[in-house]
């Protein structure tokens, strides 16, 4: 099984904290919203609409990514960075397009649920502050997580054992 991001696996019937062994961390937030148990875990503990509500969130998440780092869940901390960073890039869309939409019109049928301009302009910028503190909350937590040293050492096992698999 490769390295990349496995949008292939059934995400429904399968329980990655049992089976962490098919996880891959692909780039930056992917599978932030398929890797099952964890979504269902961090996903009602993510908000960023004012900076009271995102230092909360953050602060929540930050708190679930120590508890899986002290359980020794790799998945689990990988899952709540990934949340950390969402809320950061999200609000940083906000930020900067306050209907969150950078592009004009639909993505074309065949470009859903894959990022990009796919040929569409992108809307002038509509700055928003208060987003703007959201997403530097997010990002200082975020950032922390990140450079966790016992994280950095699981996600350095990690790649280990899929380079050997």
């Amino acid at each position: 099984m490769g390295k990349a991001f496995d949008y292939n696996l059934d995400f429904n019937n399968t329980d990655f904290r049992a089976r962490p062994g098919l996880y891959r961390m692909g780039k930056g937030e992917q599978g932030v919203l398929l890797v099952q148990p964890y979504k269902g875990e961090l996903l009602p503990h993510w908000r960023f609409r004012t900076p009271e509500i995102a230092r909360a969130s953050a602060e929540k998440l930050y708190q679930c990514f120590l508890e899986y780092r002290d359980a020794g869940d790799f998945v689990g901390m990988d899952m709540a960075r990934k949340f950390l960073q969402m809320g950061y890039t999200r609000s940083r869309r906000y930020a900067n397009h306050a209907s969150g939409q950078k592009y004009a019109g639909s993505v074309p049928a065949d470009k859903k649920g894959r990022s990009g301009a796919h040929g569409r302009p992108q809307l002038p910028r509509d700055p928003d502050p208060v987003k703007a503190e959201s997403a530097r909350i997010f990002y200082e937590v975020w950032q922390r997580a990140a450079a966790d040293p016992v994280y950095m050492a699981a996600v350095a096992a990690h790649k280990a054992r899929l380079r050997e698999s």
